[in-house]
């Protein structure tokens, strides 16, 4: 029998009738599921997808929830489930030809994230930072010394005659139709 793992707090922020389909929304989701928020923002900050913004909203809304309501660090938050629900579809109608239409179905979801206190840190003793240590303390190392810059004088490009291409400088001949024929 397996023994079950002690609870972590989660804590959770949710965003309903996102105009984006689920579908969509779940290839953002899986790439940010299980990493530090950090590295989440990140991920989301940088991704091609419209979806992610709407995504980085109830992921910023779930971390202001856990610092406001439990006293918990942003960035030390892990997220433990991210996953987005089918919500009401919009059904619309488009004209076309001989008195037909086409449907329109303009889906929303609904996407939930959970963030939770990352193992390391929930074992650790919780302080505030201390101010770090006076640089007079810590040990002297040596440096390597930079590379000595060569004092010959640099060439001035903006002078110099640019060189043009051969085809810029003749014309092109127009061209003939041939005459005749169908």
């Amino acid at each position: 029998m397996a023994v079950a793992a002690p609870d972590r707090q989660e804590v959770r922020a949710q965003a309903k009738w996102v105009r984006s389909s689920a579908r969509k929304s779940r290839l953002v989701l899986d790439m940010i599921r299980g990493r530090s928020v950090p590295e989440a923002r990140t991920l989301l900050a940088f991704s091609q997808r419209a979806v992610a913004r709407d995504i980085e909203l109830v992921l910023r809304s779930a971390v202001a929830n856990a610092e406001a309501n439990h006293g918990l660090d942003g960035d030390e938050l892990v997220i433990v489930a991210a996953y987005a629900d089918e919500g009401p579809t919009l059904k619309r109608w488009q004209q076309r030809a001989r008195g037909r239409v086409n449907r329109i179905n303009k889906r929303t979801c609904h996407i939930t994230v959970k963030v939770a206190e990352a193992e390391e840190a929930r074992n650790a003793p919780r302080r505030r930072p201390q101010k770090a240590a006076p640089a007079a303390a810590a040990p002297a190392t040596e440096e390597k010394p930079k590379r000595a810059r060569s004092d010959a004088p640099k060439r001035d490009r903006s002078s110099a005659p640019k060189p043009r291409s051969s085809a810029a400088t003749t014309p092109k001949a127009p061209t003939r139709r041939k005459a005749g024929g169908s």
